[in-house]
């Protein structure tokens, strides 16, 4: 797990440092430059596997390599290539090297990892650079017809002094009324992009190409119960074994639901199961949780039962509406973009958590995007079974989720009429400029449609920007099983009945975990994960809000009218606003701070 900056048609050595410099944090134990005429490469290494020869860049002949991310069966790989190539260390690094050297770009079909690396080819003047399936790692870069500048966070790039400060309105405006982002290959910074996931590029001089090499295919393999219950299960446990190869400590968030909980008990059965694990989980492994006082949002109770469950080693951090306050501007800047609200604080505690004791950890980010885990996903499940015909099965269905979908239907309706309460908050001419523009694309006609948007569009791009800013601020690599593409394939190829059934959420892995999980667990129909209480907070944090809300830099944000703004919060904090607006005003807050870190002070 590293970090990695670079760039294509420069000659700016010092650019190159500034840029390894700013981004120091994913990869505080080694660092490493390579230059050749108008390009390059930088790394910043968080040492995990052949700490002791792992150094980057690799330079081999004529290919030079910086790689960011864990390569899972680069051992399977290296036993293909030895016969032709001298390996000179022991990293996934040099693997990557020799298999682009063997099979050329095509060499990214054979890793099961998580990635983004950039090959140098001196005799071609070519760059290449990948970035994984999933997107879990992530690659950013600003390119203008001549140069290219690229690196794994885009505060790196912001070092480039040529390179525009200019916020992008048009994703402001998605941000900031419907809470979209992290959607496309676009971010906050006009003219900085993302490579999409499951994408390389190409750059030759005056030229840039990107490719893509996967995608999910929604298809559809009809076994039974038992048969798709016994895969998911193997998959599954296959994917944590391949996620336990470290030479560091490796621990496990758990947070009392499904997933986190699937992960700490197959990794108990991999360890009573044989195989070396003394120096990196030891005899008990590490689990670290986020718990409050607030019981609506605690799950304590829950996280006691696993621990009892497994003789795990529990590890609690304690988030408070003070600490978020403390430490919002470094979470601004760690996330280099607007986030969701102050839900992921809860994941930088556990990070900041996890650092006192491991190096690595596991997560169980992705499993309610491709088992359909959240309740809203009924909704369009039931339309489906109407749509088809199945009346009386989709009934049955609104019955026993009924407790959950009802309420979900009139907060719908409570976020329409908000909505338009938003736009009296935002200057009248950047409503109007953009209002038209952001509009859906995206056709869903059945469960699987959806999941596939919650993976490539949605939920998944935003939520692994979270995990990966908040892990490496703490120079922590986070691994999520559940997102091995595998499994995610295995997934999309079973039917909705596999995923919702008779009122159960993800119907497969419950049944796949029977006898591995505490019944307790395995049968919870809350959910609530790593969460804070948002209304509550926000009304312990009124003073300093208002205070950002009346101050100079806040009015010098065009997309906000000032007043406006000061008036709906007073009414929001004497209760004259229904509590769903926390959430606006969130993101209220979170763009100001944004806007006032990275555009006001840059420019």
């Amino acid at each position: 797990m590293c970090g990695i900056a670079g760039y294509f048609g420069a000659n700016d050595k010092q650019l190159l440092r500034n840029m390894a410099k700013a981004i120091k944090h994913r990869g505080p134990d080694d660092g490493g430059f390579f230059f050749h005429k108008n390009v390059g490469l930088a790394n910043r290494r968080l040492s995990i596997i052949d700490i002791k020869s792992g150094h980057q860049p690799i330079v081999w002949k004529n290919l030079s390599i910086v790689y960011n991310g864990e390569i899972y069966n680069y051992q399977d790989i290296r036993a293909e290539l030895e016969d032709k190539y001298d390996f000179k260390t022991n990293s996934d690094t040099e693997v990557i090297l020799y298999a682009y050297q063997e099979w050329g770009p095509d060499c990214v079909k054979k890793f099961n990892g998580m990635w983004s690396f950039a090959i140098y080819d001196k005799i071609k003047n070519m760059l290449f650079i990948s970035r994984d399936r999933l997107g879990i790692k992530p690659l950013y870069y600003y390119y203008d017809g001549e140069k290219i500048v690229f690196a794994s966070e885009i505060k790196a790039i912001l070092e480039d002094k040529t390179i525009p400060r200019i916020p992008n309105d048009e994703i402001v405006y998605g941000y900031l009324l419907y809470n979209l982002h992290d959607h496309s290959e676009k971010t906050f910074f006009k003219g900085i992009k993302s490579l999409p996931p499951g994408h390389s590029m190409v750059v030759r001089k005056n030229s840039m190409k990107i490719m893509k090499y996967w995608g999910i295919e929604i298809k559809s393999i009809k076994d039974s119960d038992e048969k798709y219950a016994i895969n998911t299960r193997e998959l599954l446990e296959d994917s944590i074994k391949l996620r336990l190869i470290s030479e560091v400590p490796i621990g496990s968030c758990l947070s009392g639901g499904i997933d986190s909980t699937s992960i700490v008990s197959l990794i108990n059965n991999v360890i009573k199961s044989g195989g070396n694990y003394d120096n990196t989980i030891g005899e008990r492994q590490k689990t670290f949780s986020a718990v409050y006082k607030n019981n609506k949002i605690d799950e304590s109770k829950h996280i006691e039962n696993v621990i009892s469950y497994t003789g795990a080693e529990k590890n609690f951090t304690y988030p408070t509406a003070k600490g978020l306050w403390k430490d919002i501007r470094k979470i601004v800047y760690h996330q280099d973009e607007p986030f969701i609200g102050p839900s992921i604080y809860a994941q930088w505690e556990v990070m900041k958590l996890a650092s006192k004791k491991v190096k690595v950890v596991l997560d169980g980010q992705g499993s309610d995007e491709i088992f359909a885990g959240y309740m809203p996903y009924h909704i369009i499940h039931i339309m489906n079974l109407v749509k088809h015909g199945r009346i009386l099965r989709a009934g049955q269905e609104f019955i026993k989720s009924a407790d959950f979908i009802v309420p979900f239907i009139f907060n719908k309706s409570v976020f329409k009429k908000r909505d338009k309460t938003i736009k009296s908050m935002l200057n009248n001419i950047f409503v109007d400029k953009y209002n038209n523009i952001i509009q859906s694309k995206w056709k869903v006609k059945n469960l699987n449609d959806l999941l596939y948007l919650e993976v490539t569009k949605q939920s998944i791009p935003k939520l692994l920007r979270y995990e990966d800013r908040n892990s490496m601020a703490f120079s922590v690599e986070a691994r999520v099983p559940f997102l091995d593409y595998r499994l995610v394939e295995y997934a999309f190829s079973m039917p909705e009945k596999q995923k919702i059934r008779k009122g159960w959420t993800k119907y497969v892995l419950r049944n796949a975990m029977k006898g591995i999980i505490p019944e307790s667990v395995r049968k919870r129909r809350d959910k609530i994960g790593f969460d804070v209480p948002e209304k509550i907070w926000l009304l312990e944090l009124k003073k300093p809000v208002k205070q950002l809300f009346a101050s100079k830099s806040f009015s010098e944000i065009k997309y906000f009218d000032q007043i406006e703004v000061l008036k709906m919060f007073d009414k929001f904090c004497k209760g004259k606003l229904d509590d769903n607006y926390a959430r606006v005003f969130w993101r209220i807050i979170i763009l100001a701070i944004w806007h006032d870190t990275f555009i006001r002070k840059l420019t």
